[in-house]
């Protein structure tokens, strides 16, 4: 199995940037198709952006398209979410997660439920 673990985030004010990582141990993330969630406090823990682990085909949630990047190193096993233009509402702790099954969809990836491991998340806070 692979064990996840989130760095990079932090406090930051509304348009600015940070960039998250998801450092993986135990198995390579190559072998898994790969996850960013988030969650506010009093919410659910929503989708926020997938890359498959072949193909590298991406998937974001429509509050990420055009601000926020996933990329995966294989070199360095690990999962970066690139995130710009920052607002209060992206404030959430932020979860990566790996998905072991071989077939995906664009619609198994935003579900949480189909990640099998997860790391246990990073505190982004936006103010504003």
């Amino acid at each position: 199995q692979v064990q996840l673990v989130e760095s990079g985030g932090g406090l930051v004010q509304t348009g600015g940037s940070l960039r998250l990582s998801c450092a993986a141990s135990g198995r390579t993330v190559s072998n898994y198709h790969m996850g960013w969630f988030r969650q506010a406090p009093g919410k659910e823990r929503e989708f926020v952006a997938s890359i498959t682990r072949s193909s590298g085909v991406r998937y974001y949630a429509d509050s990420a398209k055009g601000r926020f990047t996933i990329s995966r190193d294989n070199a360095k096993n690990t999962v970066y979410l690139q995130m710009n233009s920052l607002k209060p509402e992206d404030t959430a702790v932020y979860y990566c997660a790996a998905d072991s099954n071989t077939y995906y969809s664009s619609m198994t990836l935003t579900v949480k439920e189909s990640y099998d491991y997860w790391g246990q998340g990073t505190q982004v806070t936006v103010s504003s």
